[in-house]
């Protein structure tokens, strides 16, 4: 890493955690390609189902602990 980047990463560091997620989005943000507003309203579209679906007890849950074993497990 360049010295100017160990300078902002010691930097972004210092930041409160909500200001770092907020940096971290717009990085990975950088590496997208142009927004495609028809796949982001799909996108919004389904989130919003599924979270209609979660409230009014439609979608089957598990905790996030027994979803990250499953996951290890397949490894």
């Amino acid at each position: 890493m360049s010295k100017t980047g160990a300078q902002l990463l010691q930097q972004a560091l210092a930041l409160p955690p909500e200001e770092r997620a907020k940096l971290v989005d717009r990085l990975l943000v950088s590496f997208d390609s142009p927004p495609n507003r028809h796949i982001d309203e799909l996108w919004a579209k389904e989130a919003e189902d599924r979270l209609d679906a979660f409230e009014s007890g439609e979608m089957k849950t598990v905790p996030a602990k027994q979803a990250f074993e499953r996951i290890r497990n397949k490894r």
